[in-house]
Order: structure tokens, then C-alpha cells, then sequence
């Protein structure tokens, strides 16, 4: 699959935004102590992404009800559904200037994912969390997600690369009281999106 920028501009996939706040002290502190024991930018990415993937738990598999959707409250409060630890990932990624967008799979609703950009191309992350019968791996040979879309099903991947959260997912997230709420509200396809300039 052919990964697409929605913007041409590089310095977007390194932008703090509401949801990406890679500025808040409790990511910058994260970032830190990550960085402190990683040789280069790729062992820091590796450390990240195994960070968030197994320190932080899914929401759904730990039976957290609590929405988290900003990278600091992911960080801060240890909880999140994929989209969530995606942004906590973007997060911590873009505090040590690792470009890194925001990509979707779709299955019965839509699962977030990140892509890091290293030797000069796109290579997509799925920091969910493993669990018996998902094995995601840090890998830029060779993508090792969560989940694996069946075209004849209907699933596919987005090859579309956001700089932002989709809104679609940022608005689910935001207006869930908890997790049954979120559950019953998740985006199951995606808008099209036109990058604000």
C-alpha cells in the first residue's frame, strides 16, 4: 500500500496541537526519561512506541471505563483505546522531532494507528497492546500491527497520513462519558478531511 501525506508540509507531522501536546510537562518529562537510555532517534522510536504499547494498558482489555483522547491524560492517567495511545505515541515522537502522522484501518469501526517517518519514507506503528493472538512489533521492514484487514470482509487500511487527529475520531472520543458510551459512538468509516492551511 502506497502511503499518501494529506499535507506536503514535513514541519506538520512535527506541530503540537490540542490532542498531539507533545509541549504539556508530562509528556516532555516522558520524552526525557526515554530519551536518557536510547543510542539514536531509531532506538528512542522503538523505545516509544514499546512504552506506550506495553506500559500503558487498552482500556478495553483492562477494563478501564475512563475516555482518554489528549497525549498528556494518556500519559498522566496510564488508560487509553487505540486511538488515544496513537496520540500518546504522536505525542512522545514529536518531542524528540520524529515526524509522525495518524492512519487508520478499518474493521467494524475504525482502529488508529501511527506512522513514523525514517529513511525517507512512511512506516506505520500500531501501539494498541498485545494481548493472546495480537503480536504488534516495532518494525520499519515490514509492517507488524495488531490486526490485519480482510478486504473480502469489508476491512481495509487508509493509506492517508493525517498531521491531526481525524476529527471524526477526536469528536467520539471527546464526547464519551465512558467506555460504553465510546463503544456505542466510534467512528465506523471516515470523512474525508482537507488539511487546513
Amino acid at each position: 500500500m502506497q502511503l499518501i501525506q494529506t499535507d506536503p508540509d514535513l514541519s506538520a507531522y512535527l506541530a503540537a496541537d490540542e490532542v498531539i501536546d507533545h509541549h504539556h510537562p508530562v509528556v516532555r518529562d516522558t520524552a526525557s526519561r526515554l530519551a536518557k537510555s536510547a543510542a539514536d532517534s531509531y532506538d528512542y522510536a522503538r523505545s516509544a512506541f514499546e512504552f506506550v504499547r506495553d506500559a500503558i494498558p487498552h482500556s478495553q482489555d483492562s477494563g478501564d471505563a475512563r475516555v482518554t483522547w489528549r497525549a498528556s491524560d494518556v500519559l498522566a492517567l496510564g488508560t487509553g483505546i487505540c486511538y488515544a495511545k496513537a496520540h500518546a505515541l504522536a505525542a512522545l515522537l514529536r518531542a524528540e522531532d520524529i515526524p509522525t502522522a495518524l492512519c487508520y484501518q478499518s474493521f467494524d469501526v475504525v482502529h488508529g494507528l501511527v506512522a513514523v517517518r525514517f529513511r525517507g519514507s512512511w512506516h506505520r506503528q500500531d501501539p494498541r497492546g498485545n494481548k493472546p493472538g495480537i503480536d504488534a512489533q516495532f518494525s520499519l521492514d515490514g509492517e507488524r500491527p495488531a490486526f490485519v484487514p480482510d478486504p473480502a470482509a469489508g476491512e481495509c487500511d487508509h493509506p492517508e497520513l493525517y498531521a491531526a487527529p481525524h476529527p471524526d475520531v477526536v469528536r467520539a472520543l471527546r464526547a464519551a462519558s465512558g467506555l460504553p458510551e465510546l463503544w456505542a459512538t466510534l467512528p465506523t468509516a471516515l470523512r474525508a478531511v482537507t488539511p487546513v492551511r
